[in-house]
Formats: C-alpha cells, structure tokens, sequence
C-alpha cells in the first residue's frame, strides 16, 4: 500500500490542531474535576496544575486519524486489529483518568496494562517474528511466546513513557520525534496504515506541547503518558519489528531509547536498594540534570536532540536493501 506524503503533512496539522484547540478544554474540565497534579515530593513544580492534557491528545489521534482517513481514502489497519488497538487505548485512557484525579495504587495500574496489553495479541496484533542480529535468519516464537513478548514489550513502552514525564514539554516532544521516525520507517517499508497512525498521533502530541512546554499550563498526566506509550508499542509491534534484516531487532529499542534507557536505570537503581520497582523518587536522568543546574527547557532541547539522534540511526538501519 502506498500513500502521499503530503496527505500525511495534512493528516499530521489536523491531528496537532485538534489536540491545540481541545487542550483548554480538558484544563478546564480538569479544574473543575479536581484532577490537579499538587506541588511536593519528587514533582518540581510550585503551584496545583490541571492533569488531564493526555485527553486532549486522545482526542487529536481518535478524531483527526479516523476523519483524515476517511476523507482521502487511506490503507487502514485490518477492522479487527484497529478495534483491538482502539478498545486497549480506551482501557488506557480510562485508567489514566481515574488515576490522575483519585491515585491508583501502582500494581493495580500495572494489572490494567496488563490486560490492555493482552487485548492486542486478541485481534491480530502481536510480535510474530523477531530478527536475529547474529545472522540473517529471523526468530519465529510460538504463539504463546509472541503473545507474551507483546505484552511485556507494551507495557514497558507504556510505563517507559511515563516515566520520563517529570518535566515540562519532555515526553510530549520526545513521543512526537519518535512517532515521526516511526511514520518514516513505515513509509520506507511500504507500510501505510503504520505511518498514518504514527503521524497522527506524532501530530497530537505536537499539539499539545505548546501548552505543556516550560512553564507547562497543563499536563499530560497518567492519561496522556500511558497513552502515548501504549499506542506508540503498538504501531511498534505492527511496524518496526516486522523489518526482516538482522538488525531491525535494535529499531524499536532505537526509537525509544530515553524511555527505555530511563525505565532501565529505574528499574536496577530500585532493585539494588530492595525498593519496589514502581516506587516513585526524584532520581531521573531529568532530575539529575536539574540538580547539575540545567533549567527545564535545555534539558527538554537535550533530550529532544538524542532522540533524534537515535531516530536518524534507526531510520538509517530501516532503509531498504
């Protein structure tokens, strides 16, 4: 299937346009909720701030890519992997909200990605084959082992994410890079329906970042974060890991590589002191840079340009032979 750049460059405005203009609505209706994210602890902020901006880049994917893609007619997902797609985005996003108003404890947040995980597998998306970067012949897993291999790879992208959402404008830009690089990808493959949904969703968190960029009027929240994750391991799943070259193995990994390298350290700092890993604390690598006495915006520009830097490569290593 092949598809327009061009149409895409619309596609990606509509979807920023609608998370731009929705975003006012979700602070007010974040306000009124009482879904603020308060100062103190690990969070650097010094005043109550709305936390329902992720709705606002809901919004832009679901309505911008299915309108966009109605109008110019573009190669979709197959029904039924779009439905599973969708129907674990919505669990998501409802957790996301719940948790940013009442805090849900941490291994009930996990239970649901979990379950939103294993939708996926349900309807025909799941990590069928995976390169081998020792030689040129691809791993074929059973359909128990794909099945939990995308499970976990969706829930560590979507907890990667969130993780790296402590700072103002810092997941937003840094979803949207990688959404850009993963539409590149899929246009280079002959992969349509995997651009389209990169590029919209790319587009929904360009959005929003005028508005969460230092000093952030809203945040993404839970709602946003998880959000982002989830959809952006699942346009992983249906693109980056269906290259058959011996390195396409390191294309995700790549595209995500401050999440991932952020879930990482984490994970093993708060292992080795015998923490629960989901522990919250004010170690990040953002939080480090702060302390070193980078301001919010030169960290967010840094970590903007690694990513970039790594989706370069990957979509070096993606090209065809």
């Amino acid at each position: 299937m092949t598809i327009n750049t061009n149409i895409l460059v619309v596609c990606f405005i509509a979807s920023a346009l609608v998370a731009l203009l929705t975003t006012p609505l979700a602070k007010l209706l974040a306000i009124r909720a009482g879904a603020l994210a308060r100062p103190g602890g690990r969070h650097i902020h010094e005043a109550p701030i709305p936390s329902w901006g992720g709705l606002a880049i809901a919004c832009g994917f679901l309505l911008a890519g299915p309108v966009a893609a109605a109008l110019f007619d573009l190669p979709r997902l197959h029904p039924r992997q779009l439905i599973g797609l969708l129907t674990g985005a919505g669990l998501i996003i409802a957790m996301g909200v719940v948790d940013d108003r009442f805090h849900i404890p941490a291994r009930y947040k996990l239970i649901g990605q979990i379950i939103a995980a294993a939708i996926l597998p349900f309807f025909g998306i799941s990590i069928t084959m995976i390169s081998n970067p020792l030689g040129p012949e691809a791993i074929f897993p059973s359909t128990w082992l794909d099945w939990g291999l995308t499970i976990a790879w969706v829930v560590a992208a979507t907890n990667a994410i969130n993780l790296i959402d402590g700072l103002d404008g810092l997941a937003a830009g840094v979803s949207a890079i990688s959404c850009l690089a993963l539409a590149t990808i899929g246009l280079m493959r002959g992969q349509a329906e995997v651009a389209l949904l990169a590029v919209v969703l790319g587009g929904a968190a360009i959005g929003f970042l005028p508005w969460n960029f230092h000093p952030a009027k809203i945040f993404m929240g839970d709602t946003g974060a998880y959000f982002l994750g989830f959809i952006i391991g699942g346009i992983t799943v249906l693109g980056a890991f269906k290259i058959a070259a011996s390195i396409a193995i390191f294309v995700p990994i790549l595209v995500l590589t401050i999440p991932l390298l952020e879930a990482f350290l984490s994970i093993s700092r708060r292992y080795l002191r015998g923490q629960p890993i989901f522990t919250a604390d004010r170690e990040h690598l953002h939080h480090r840079m702060l302390d070193m006495g980078m301001s919010q915006r030169q960290i967010a520009l840094f970590m903007y340009c690694v990513t970039a830097f790594c989706c370069v490569i990957a979509i070096w290593i993606s090209r065809p032979r």
